[in-house]
């Protein structure tokens, strides 16, 4: 607040306000929040910015984009690294492996395990584009 960063500012306040949300919805103090839930809040407004600015940026609004962009660079900090391509495929590889999974009958029962093993660290529809290129061989 005293650097007048406005966009920080904005973001922070965002993240904060969802977080109470989330305590109030389950009951919880707001540090008793699992880590899977903030990361699951924190990755949504992360999604929520990058989408709203290249909707800005297709219209032509570069001041309005700028400002989403800066906003997702704040909650991205806040973000773990995510995974390579090729760290997401050796995770896949190995969740075949252990489950046994060999066809596409088999996508929900990988899907399920990879979504949790990598929640916040890779997309969901990267990481369903893996496992189904995986499941087609």
């Amino acid at each position: 607040m005293r650097k007048k960063d406005r966009e920080r500012l904005a973001a922070l306040r965002d993240v904060k306000s969802k977080l109470m949300l989330e305590a109030v919805r389950t009951g919880l103090d707001g540090n008793e929040i699992p880590d899977a839930n903030v990361l699951t809040i924190l990755t949504k407004l992360y999604k929520q910015r990058s989408e709203t600015a290249d909707i800005y940026a297709e219209q032509g609004r570069t001041d309005l984009e700028a400002e989403e962009r800066a906003q997702a660079a704040v909650i991205a900090e806040f973000l773990p690294q995510p995974l390579t391509e090729e760290e997401i495929q050796t995770e896949v590889q190995s969740i075949l492996s252990e489950t046994g999974a060999s066809s596409m009958a088999d996508m929900g029962k990988v899907m399920g395990i990879a979504s949790s093993r990598m929640a916040g660290k890779a997309d969901g529809k990267v990481i369903a584009t893996i496992v189904r290129a995986a499941l087609n061989r």
